[in-house]
Parts: C-alpha cells; sequence; structure tokens
C-alpha cells in the first residue's frame, strides 16, 4: 500500500524553527519529524511514499532522495496552499488503489495498523484514526459524528458549536473515490479546498467510512512548545525521560546530497 505525506507547509507557528527549513524538517528527539513519519508508515507496511512538497521543498528532497530505508519515494509538488482538499489532487495520478493518507507534521505512537488493517480487509471507502478531545477544544479539528455502527456520518471543519468531541487525527485510509469528491469541493468562507467537504461528498454518495478509536497517542507538532512535548513523551517510552523534563536540542539536518526530480502540480499548509 502506498502512503501519501501531506509535507509542503511553512509552519509559520513554529518560527524561528522553520525561517530556513518546512516544518517536518524540524527535529523532535534529534531527528527529522518527517523521518519518523516515514518510520511510523514502513512499521504498518507501506511500500512507496508519494510526499507533497513546496515551502522550501528543496531541503527535503535533499535530506531524503529518492528513497527511505529501501521505501521508494515520489514527489508532488504543491504550489499553492489551498486545503488539503486541493493537496490530494497534485498525487492523483501516482494513486491506482487505497493508500494511507498521513501529515507530515504529527508523531504518532497508536493503533494505525488497525486502521490499515480494516481497509484492506473489509475494502471500506474509507477508514480514520479518531481521538476523543475535551469538548471546549473540539473546535479546533475537524469534528465527526457517527452512527451506532461506527461508521461516520458527518464531518464539520472546526465548527463553532460542535455537535460532539470526536475528532480526526491526522491518519487515514482511502479508496480512489476520495479523489473525485476532491474535484467537487468549493473553496470554503476561508478560501481553501477542504478535506472535510469532500469526505462529506463521500458519505452523501453512499461511501462507507469508520472511525477506529486511538488507543495510545498523537502530537500534532504545530507550535514550540508542541515539539517540547512530543520529545518528553518520547524519551518517557524509551525510559530517558528526567524529573526536570526534556531540554529541545538544536537542529541540525545533514543533507544527502541526492537530487530528485519534482512531479508538477498544485495543492496546502500541513
Amino acid at each position: 500500500m502506498k502512503a501519501v505525506v501531506l509535507a509542503a507547509g511553512k509552519g509559520t507557528r513554529l518560527r524561528p524553527l522553520t525561517e530556513d527549513k518546512p516544518k517536518v524538517l524540524v527535529e523532535v528527539d534529534d531527528r527529522p519529524i518527517l523521518a519518523d513519519v516515514f518510520d511510523t508508515l514502513i512499521d504498518v507496511g507501506i511500500d512507496e511514499f508519494v510526499v507533497v512538497v513546496g515551502y522550501l521543498k528543496e531541503r527535503i528532497i535533499e535530506r531524503f532522495g529518492d528513497e527511505y530505508r529501501g521505501v521508494p519515494i515520489t514527489y508532488a509538488h504543491q504550489r499553492k496552499q489551498l486545503g488539503l482538499a486541493h493537496a490530494l489532487l497534485t498525487v492523483e495520478e501516482h494513486i491506482d488503489d487505497d493508500f494511507v493518507l498521513m501529515l507530515g507534521d504529527n508523531v504518532f505512537r497508536a493503533n494505525i495498523q488497525d486502521v490499515v488493517n480494516r481497509q484492506q480487509e473489509t475494502r471500506t471507502d474509507a477508514a480514520f484514526l479518531v481521538e476523543q478531545v475535551p469538548i471546549e477544544e473540539a473546535s479546533r479539528y475537524g469534528v465527526l459524528r457517527t452512527n451506532e455502527y461506527g461508521e461516520i456520518v458527518e464531518v464539520m471543519e472546526k465548527p463553532d458549536d460542535p455537535p460532539s468531541n470526536l475528532v480526526m487525527t491526522g491518519f487515514y485510509t482511502f479508496s480512489p473515490a476520495i479523489f473525485h469528491a476532491c474535484h467537487l469541493v468549493q473553496p470554503s468562507a476561508r478560501g481553501e479546498y477542504e478535506l472535510p467537504d469532500a469526505i462529506d461528498l463521500l458519505i452523501q454518495s453512499g461511501r462507507t467510512i469508520d472511525a477506529i478509536r486511538m488507543e495510545g497517542w498523537r502530537i500534532d507538532v504545530g507550535y514550540p512548545e508542541d515539539r517540547a512535548r512530543a520529545e518528553q513523551r518520547l524519551r518517557e517510552l524509551d525510559g530517558r525521560a528526567t524529573a526536570e523534563g526534556s531540554n529541545t536540542p538544536a537542529d541540525a539536518d545533514a543533507g544527502s546530497g541526492a537530487e530528485q526530480a519534482i512531479e508538477e502540480g498544485d495543492a496546502t499548509e500541513t
């Protein structure tokens, strides 16, 4: 199964760390976030990466080249950040079967294998890893409603009045049907082509989307404090955490020098 990784964002909330690098190259526990993403995906059986790049894309290409741990990498260029649905369309030509979609700035230590297994075993149209958060925080995320069978029946992007505290986490599986839905999406009030709008179109067309409750944890590294929190959690797993907490290491990216042609396209901030 292929994995699409969204890695085009500028990471403005992580500045000054992202002034000279895309946020997926910001280091967490002495390694780029994107390397952790790749390792996580390899562990669940991914055999090819399709990476959407944009801001300072050359840094990513120089760092990782055309493969990672023997898994080939194809790059798709996101020229404009116009929403996640728009980003997905940049990889359409590279996908012809079910695939994983993962945001390139998330650190997961959770049951993502369950999501992949659900997609492969039942041939559902999509499956999402979902998380319960305090209701007062739900408006920061894509919010979900499910039916009695655990199927997603509605998705709303950052609603003012969330109908539930169940939210998307940044790990999904899809069939190629998602691309047709992305083509039909209209710009939102903020001028972006929203992935939740494409998902709603799938639901309205009768497609089945399963919700898998998260076991474990994940951290969206959007702010410097998220980076420190992710480092602390990883060190706790390895038994390296101290009573004083973790120290944030200096970022130092070692480029591989590899060159890779970029597939041209359009597409979003991750």
